[in-house]
């Protein structure tokens, strides 16, 4: 699987799938199967189909694995909810010690580290990862440098095609959630 390029069928920047042999693994493999019905789409329209239904699956496999403990809890004290806390928070303080090399001491990030940190710039919540204030940073200078490493050389053409997409995706229904809820407040 993969983008496609200058001398492949179809339009630039679309994945198609090269080898469709299942993998072995059911996430990767029932990703694989809606990925190949769907070829020839853009990153983000995949994102979005791959992404429904999948966060039981992982929180599950990652609960198999040690990673997290399944817990039962309650929202509001009425509404039954599950809770994933980490089993071990060694991971967590890893991953975070990489955000801060590289959004606060400004080092070259890893590529999985860039791509954390586009994700956490496209949904605007790097300041809830990294408080800028025990750094001496300002929460748009924390953002300019998420800013510069998701624009950064780290992936493909298309993927920050997809994560910007995925960015004004995001925005445009914050706006409307903003604009149904003013709506509302003044009509009632």
């Amino acid at each position: 699987m993969g983008l496609s390029g200058e001398h492949d069928v179809g339009k630039l920047g679309r994945v198609v799938v090269w080898h469709p042999a299942p993998t072995g693994d059911p996430v990767l493999d029932a990703a694989l199967r809606v990925i190949a019905t769907h070829q020839d789409s853009k990153p983000s329209t995949l994102i979005r189909l791959l992404g429904k239904d999948l966060r039981h699956a992982l929180y599950a496999r990652l609960a198999s694995g040690g990673v997290l403990h399944v817990g039962q809890g309650r929202i509001l004290g009425l509404f039954p909810a599950h809770r994933w806390p980490a089993q071990d928070s060694g991971h967590e303080a890893e991953v975070r010690q990489q955000l801060i090399q590289a959004l606060v001491q400004e080092s070259t990030p890893s590529e999985r580290t860039a791509a954390l940190i586009a994700l956490l710039h496209a949904l605007r919540c790097e300041h809830k990862i990294i408080n800028p204030g025990d750094y001496g940073l300002s929460r748009r200078q924390l953002r300019s440098r998420a800013e510069q490493i998701a624009d950064g050389n780290w992936a493909s053409e298309a993927v920050r095609t997809a994560i910007r997409e995925m960015t004004a995706a995001v925005a445009a229904a914050a706006n409307f959630v903003a604009a149904v809820s003013a709506r509302a407040s003044s009509s009632g």
